[in-house]
């Protein structure tokens, strides 16, 4: 009997052609075929997954965040239970780097993600929704923190929510070589800790 075919892996094996791709040659270099050819198919088969570069990006993004959420939840589970929300946004923060070859592939990814979503108004939709629910989620923590004291009264939710998506920024940096990773980390652990009460 021939062999069945798991869509979801070579869907899956594809995407992360895309992500060594962009990751050593950058997005422009991703073409079809080029990414058929690092992933081992014919561009034939690439084309029976994804009619375009850009629904291939769309793919190879969600994967890439499923991964991210997988390595956070680990990271997660291995904190003092209820974790504080201190060390979940340390987590969050630092998972967003750089730091690691998977960590770096998918920072690079959502760059061209961005940078395609500027000229897409089907993507910017899909990355603006991305955004906003992760704003969210931050606004969350903080606005808990607040009422459970652990952060000082007179602190704005919404602007410290703010600053602490702008400190995803560092990711950007680091990869330009205007930051060094551990100068990061430090301005992420100063940062943290001035927000959050030392006695709570």
């Amino acid at each position: 009997m021939p062999k069945q075919v798991d869509h979801r892996e070579r869907r899956e094996l594809i995407a992360r052609a895309l992500w060594r791709i962009v990751d050593q040659q950058g997005w422009t270099r991703a073409t079809m075929r080029e990414v058929a050819r690092e992933a081992g198919v014919s561009l034939g088969q690439l084309q029976h997954y994804f009619s375009s570069r850009g629904e291939m990006l769309v793919f190879a993004m969600e994967f890439a965040s499923q991964q991210t959420s997988a390595r956070i939840d680990r990271g997660l589970a291995a904190l003092d239970q209820p974790p504080h929300p201190r060390d979940v946004l340390r987590l969050v923060l630092t998972e967003m780097l750089p730091l690691r070859p998977d960590a770096r592939a998918t920072s690079r990814m959502n760059a061209a993600y961005v940078l395609e979503a500027m000229h897409d108004p089907t993507l910017q939709r899909q990355v603006g929704i991305g955004l906003r629910d992760g704003r969210a989620m931050v606004g969350r923590l903080i606005r808990q923190a607040l009422e459970d004291g652990q952060i000082p009264p007179d602190r704005d939710p919404d602007i410290e929510t703010d600053l602490i998506l702008a400190l995803t920024g560092f990711a950007t940096l680091i990869e330009l070589d205007v930051v060094e990773p551990q100068a990061a980390l430090a301005a992420i652990h100063q940062h943290l800790d001035r927000l959050f009460r030392a006695d709570a």
